[in-house]
């Protein structure tokens, strides 16, 4: 998938979501419910990290299933790109500013 479809689903799924749950009367509350459902992607993702790599209690109950990993991963980057969204980033520039930042502590 390129960047500009991922975008264009972004857009589309922004509006979706202000349209089923209804827009926020100060957008600081928009942002912080973006950010606090990434919270919540990211502990998932997190349990299913733990579960691949057998960390999980024993008394959690074993129900690790590696099919699950791929869509927790997706839902971190698409909540991720929602906020940006929701905060005007140009997701594509942060991108390639940050690439070009990491990359020159490599060169020599």
């Amino acid at each position: 998938m390129e960047l500009k479809e991922l975008n264009k689903f972004i857009k589309l799924e922004n509006g979706r979501l202000r349209e089923a749950f209804g827009e926020f009367a100060d957008e600081d509350k928009h942002i912080l419910e973006r950010t606090v459902k990434l919270t919540e992607e990211l502990g998932e993702l997190c349990d299913e990290v733990l579960g691949h790599c057998s960390f999980q209690r024993k008394s959690k109950p074993n129900t690790y299933d590696s099919d699950n990993l791929p869509g927790e991963v997706a839902d971190v980057l698409i909540t991720t790109l929602l906020l940006a969204d929701t905060m005007n980033v140009d997701v594509e520039k942060a991108l390639e500013m940050k690439i070009e930042k990491i990359n020159k502590r490599y060169e020599k």
